[in-house]
């Protein structure tokens, strides 16, 4: 059964990361080992929602935080929010949970976080050290890329001086608006669904921080080496899924990806924007499925 806003939340657990509440949501009961769902900005876990009960059935883990700065999760101002110390608290709590093997889906701000799991990971593998070991990794929407991200007006202007304040003045009626923009034509979400999706940003003075979360984008092209090398150089089953119209990170996106990374596994699907696993969330999920039964016909 898809769970509801609330008992999404109720059902939640929590966990510490350098000393802020964190918020998670497991569950599982499949053979298919632990996935980790990796959601991405300016959201929550509360994205996989409607994949929920079937990556449950599908494997035996399925673990899904609230990042630090994101959702029910701490939203401390006075803190150096990070792509490095969000990929730290993804492996605290897979360490914390004792998993040592693990499948990644990540979309958005966090495939980037995902890009960084997957260089610690080729780290790790060359020292020989098989404490935590990714098995593989599917993407949807996102900016793997610097150069073909195609950053909002709103996001530019939260990097510039101007940031802190117009993180303070943000309100539903005009996130709504942006938020929806990036949405296929047919496939944008209604009043209630952007009602949420508010609501996840704004708990805890969510927007107060907003300009802090997006040096995620600096971030990017300063690590742009470290990232997309990952994807170039490692042999683990990767495959992206990618609603085409996203004016973000959409078709243009995936064509950079297929000039720049060996063997490249995409799946488009038409009509879909930014939020794939929302829009559509069963053509999100058979191409999921697919990419993992395609790992276990190779095993």
């Amino acid at each position: 059964m898809t769970p509801t806003f609330e008992s999404w939340r109720a059902s939640g657990r929590r966990f510490a990361h350098r000393g802020h509440s964190i918020f998670w949501q497991a569950g599982g009961g499949g053979e298919g080992g632990t996935l980790l769902c990796i959601h991405g900005f300016p959201t929550a876990s509360w994205d996989w929602h409607a994949l929920w009960p079937a990556l449950c059935r599908q494997f035996g883990r399925v673990i899904a935080p609230d990042m630090i700065g994101f959702g029910w999760s701490a939203k401390p101002y006075f803190y150096r929010y990070s792509i490095f110390d969000q990929a730290d608290l993804h492996e605290n709590l897979l360490r914390a949970e004792g998993v040592r093997r693990y499948h990644i889906l990540a979309h958005d701000y966090g495939d980037t976080v995902a890009q960084e799991l997957l260089a610690r990971h080729e780290e790790r593998l060359a020292a020989g050290d098989d404490s935590l070991v990714l098995q593989s990794v599917c993407l949807l929407n996102g900016g793997l890329f610097p150069e073909a991200h195609r950053a909002r007006r709103i996001q530019k202007l939260l990097l510039t001086p101007l940031g802190p304040v117009l993180a303070a003045l943000m309100n539903e009626r005009g996130f709504a608006r942006t938020f929806a923009a990036v949405f296929g034509k047919e496939t944008r979400p209604d009043a209630a669904e952007l009602r949420q999706f508010w609501q996840l940003l704004a708990h805890g003075g969510g927007k107060r921080i907003a300009h802090k979360l997006m040096r995620y984008i600096p971030e990017r092209r300063a690590n742009r080496t470290r990232w997309v090398g990952a994807l170039q150089s490692t042999r683990l089953p990767l495959r992206v899924i990618d609603g085409p119209v996203d004016p973000i990170s959409g078709g243009h996106m995936v064509e950079r990806y297929r000039e720049l990374v060996p063997n490249p596994d995409t799946v488009l699907l038409p009509g879909i924007g930014h939020y794939p696993q929302v829009e559509d969330p069963q053509g999100t999920l058979r191409a999921f499925q697919a990419f993992h039964r395609k790992i276990a016909a190779k095993a």
